[in-house]
């Protein structure tokens, strides 16, 4: 009975999830390759990870998935944590901080181009005060790329964030004041460890989505390193590569399930540790 009740949700995710990772793990193993002739080898691995330009793309990969989470975490925990007092406009705040949810990535990249860019419209507002911006576009160290994805991001966290806040029973909040915790400590210690699995969850999904981001570091990043997702559209649609691609493919998806398990495990010794504190 129990696997009668499983079966739909399992088969969807082996039909729509299991399935296309297998085929393009046997892809990059050069089975059922697209263009090439069916035959095993590890070479397309072997060439990924002993080419310096793509073992530069897979640093880069990681480092404009983990700056912008890093960067919209910053800003999303204390921007949910606002969210639960009570402020005049707090309605109209409320949709606003929205827009970028419904701005599409490419759109935001253009934003930032449009504002950031050398020549953009903050460098000509700035140029009467003889003041000049830094490089923010297509910069070495990505700035632009990690605004406009931690402008997408910010929102998102923010509801995420603010919903695991919103859980947190207020007479442990009551109790820690009553004890002679301030404001601070009180967050620190209770709501904060109470809603980390919240934060983790929005953290991870953020960084998931961050990785295999394409218009924003096209359009914002540097010509090199580049990561690996403009290397994967490159190696298949240009290089009818797509053993390559698949293999690239398939290393984002173990750094995004390295990240899976590094989260459960937060939240499994975050809810031992908040429990043995409440018992």
């Amino acid at each position: 009975m129990l696997l009668m009740l499983l079966a739909p949700g399992a088969g969807y995710l082996l039909l729509f999830f299991g399935l296309p990772l297998a085929l393009a793990f046997l892809s990059s193993l050069g089975i059922g390759t697209i263009g090439a002739d069916s035959a095993f080898t590890f070479r397309h691995y072997v060439e990924l990870f002993t080419s310096s330009v793509y073992r530069d793309g897979i640093a880069f990969s990681v480092y404009i998935s983990l700056a912008p989470t890093i960067v919209s975490l910053a800003i999303a925990i204390p921007l949910a944590v606002a969210l639960q007092a009570s402020f005049p406009g707090k309605r109209l705040f409320a949709v606003l901080y929205k827009i970028p949810l419904v701005v599409p990535a490419i759109v935001a990249a253009f934003v930032v181009m449009i504002l950031f860019d050398r020549g953009g419209m903050l460098s000509r507002m700035l140029l009467p005060f003889g003041l000049q911006l830094p490089k923010l576009v297509r910069d070495d160290f990505a700035i632009g790329v990690i605004i406009a994805m931690a402008w997408k991001a910010v929102p998102f966290m923010a509801l995420i964030i603010a919903g695991a806040l919103a859980t947190v029973p207020g007479d442990l909040k009551a109790a820690a004041r009553t004890l002679g915790a301030g404001r601070l400590a009180t967050f620190l210690r209770v709501e904060l460890p109470l809603a980390l699995p919240g934060i983790t969850a929005a953290a991870l999904l953020v960084f998931v989505s961050s990785t295999g981001a394409f218009a924003v570091p096209s359009l914002l990043g540097p010509i090199y390193p580049r990561p690996l997702s403009i290397w994967m559209y490159e190696e298949a649609m240009h290089e009818n590569n797509w053993g390559l691609a698949s293999a690239m493919g398939i290393v984002l998806s173990a750094v995004a399930c390295v990240i899976l398990v590094a989260y459960y495990r937060l939240t499994t010794s975050v809810h031992r540790s908040a429990g043995g504190e409440a018992r």
